[in-house]
């Protein structure tokens, strides 16, 4: 979301919220083609450690990302409701491996809050709001800072 986003306060904007490293997040659901359960991957050699590897998703090849690992949080580990979200971000697709996706959520912008981190040091930032959701609060997050040059080369 971009500032002038959230400075519109009338806007509702929908996100889904997903669970990584154990903390919770979300992300607009425009940039969400689909949700996949996990299955196993082509590892690459050299590859960072966030990036898990590739998956065929109907004859494209796509990079998967531990979304934790890439957050700095420890890997993922699997389980029965770990899942990946294949997402769009500009022209590439990419998988992100979360431990759980939970719900839809439609949020007016009146109710994010800016990070108060955010553009320190001239970094843009990974978290680009904070939204209370009943006793947690969830980290919105912007995918093309996220996602950057090493998931391009993997595909």
């Amino acid at each position: 979301m971009t500032d002038t986003e959230i400075a519109d306060k009338s806007k509702m904007t929908e996100f889904v919220s997903l669970r990584a490293g154990g903390q919770g997040y979300c992300v607009e659901i425009t940039s969400i083609r689909e949700i996949r359960r996990w299955r196993t991957v082509t590892s690459l050699p050299n590859a960072d450690k966030s990036i898990l590897g590739v998956m065929n998703l109907r004859g494209s090849v796509i990079p998967i990302i531990d979304l934790a690992a890439r957050l700095g949080l420890p890997i993922t580990e699997l389980g029965p409701r770990s899942v990946v979200v294949v997402v769009a971000i500009g022209n590439r697709i990419i998988g992100l491996l979360v431990e759980a996706v939970s719900e839809i959520l439609s949020i007016e912008a009146s109710d994010i809050q800016p990070n108060p981190t955010q553009g320190r040091d001239g970094n843009d930032g990974q978290v680009v709001g904070l939204v209370s959701i009943e006793d947690e609060m969830l980290k919105i997050l912007a995918l093309d800072t996220i996602v950057d040059s090493e998931a391009e080369e993997a595909a």
